[in-house]
């Protein structure tokens, strides 16, 4: 088990909604979170099993989200 954290472009509870069927299917339910009330946005993952950073940034892209590892900006 991994802890991870992205700076997001996700800024209210209506971009976590979008984003939640996304990350469900990607890191799992229960697995992440998104501080909305810090500047950068961040989402905290943890990363279980095989899931790769990239595949967390593909998901939130395809949610319509942008997504960067924090330490890798």
């Amino acid at each position: 088990m991994e802890i991870v954290q992205f700076k997001t472009n996700i800024k209210c509870s209506g971009c976590v909604s979008k984003a939640t069927p996304f990350l469900n299917s990607t890191a799992g339910a229960n697995n992440w979170s998104v501080d909305v009330q810090s500047n950068d946005k961040v989402l905290t993952v943890v990363k279980e099993g095989i899931v790769s950073s990239d595949a967390i940034i593909q998901s939130l892209a395809e949610a319509g989200f942008q997504a960067h590892l924090i330490g890798q900006e």
